[in-house]
């Protein structure tokens, strides 16, 4: 190709209106069939002819034909436009392709009680990201980052594991739970750490992470673990406090959970007791920027939820 001869400035909307006039031979039908009025295909033409240097059409008060040059532009033109219409086929397939896949796998109390709003506002402002949940054990999480099956997990990480990244994307405050009047209340009180002291208990595990927090904090521990009943999952817990069973104590992102369920709730305090809710990432794997996207989303979530922080 040389690279001496100069190239010609001319659009595709020019073409097509050239097109259309050699199939309709007349400017009125032609501009009918592109939405435009005689007077703009006109103008395209003109500006097309000009660009070219030639003449492409004879025309006459009946009707319009092509110049020797307007019969050797047609093919190319042709050629041309019908490329072009391909190469916007092929981006917009190119585009839907592209469309990404962001996998979350999550602890189930987290993918019950936090991920479904957070979910629904991310899908609504990024359509382009399609979102998968997987919920299940903290093992079971940790390995799904692991192995490649999990863009990232969510989980009460209290200990850092080899080959993820833990990144800290919010914080919750523990929150004492305790038989209600089976209707949904609002009103949120305090009580202290002290004045669970010789109440019914209802745990989870002593090998659980968010129950070694918080036995750090319960009065008489000790004699706690001897009594208390031993649950393996959040949801349990609450289901067995609004029996009656006993008293618990949740984090605060299960707030709508209990009140769903008329529990009494009390902020616990001295001290107030924060947990951190982590985010892991594969070590060494490339972020997506719906990663991102989505991180940034759950941390706005939580501020905008004042009584979960």
């Amino acid at each position: 190709m040389n690279s001496s001869v100069k190239l010609i400035n001319i659009g595709s909307r020019q073409l097509q209106a050239f097109l259309e006039i050699c199939r309709c031979g007349s400017f009125a039908a032609a501009a009918e069939r592109i939405h435009l009025s005689p007077s703009g295909v006109s103008m395209l033409v003109k500006e097309l002819e000009r660009q070219l240097g030639v003449r492409l059409f004879e025309r006459t008060t009946r009707a319009v034909a092509l110049t020797d040059a307007g019969r050797l532009l047609q093919p190319y033109a042709e050629r041309v436009v019908m490329e072009l219409r391909q190469l916007g086929v092929a981006l917009q397939g190119s585009t839907l392709a592209s469309r990404s896949t962001l996998t979350i796998a999550a602890t189930p109390v987290i993918a019950t009680c936090l991920l479904p709003k957070v979910v629904a506002e991310f899908a609504r402002k990024h359509p382009e990201v399609r979102i998968q949940v997987m919920d299940g054990s903290l093992d079971s999480v940790r390995q799904a980052v692991l192995e490649g099956h999990a863009n990232m997990g969510m989980a009460f990480f209290v200990k850092p594991a080899a080959g993820l990244l833990r990144e800290s994307v919010c914080r919750f405050r523990l929150m004492s739970i305790s038989p209600g009047e089976r209707r949904r209340s609002t009103h949120i009180q305090n009580r202290t750490w002290k004045s669970l002291d010789g109440l019914p208990m209802i745990a989870l595990p002593i090998s659980n992470p968010i129950q070694a927090l918080i036995d750090k904090h319960l009065p008489s521990v000790k004699a706690s673990q001897e009594e208390r009943a031993e649950m393996n999952f959040l949801g349990t817990m609450i289901a067995m406090v609004e029996a009656g069973l006993g008293n618990a104590v949740v984090p605060s992102f299960m707030m709508e959970e209990c009140q769903q369920h008329g529990l009494n709730i009390a902020m616990l305090t001295e001290p107030a007791v924060h947990l951190n809710m982590y985010v892991a990432l594969r070590r060494g794997a490339d972020r997506q920027l719906a990663e991102t996207h989505f991180i940034e989303a759950l941390k706005m979530h939580i501020a905008m939820s004042d009584d979960l922080a």
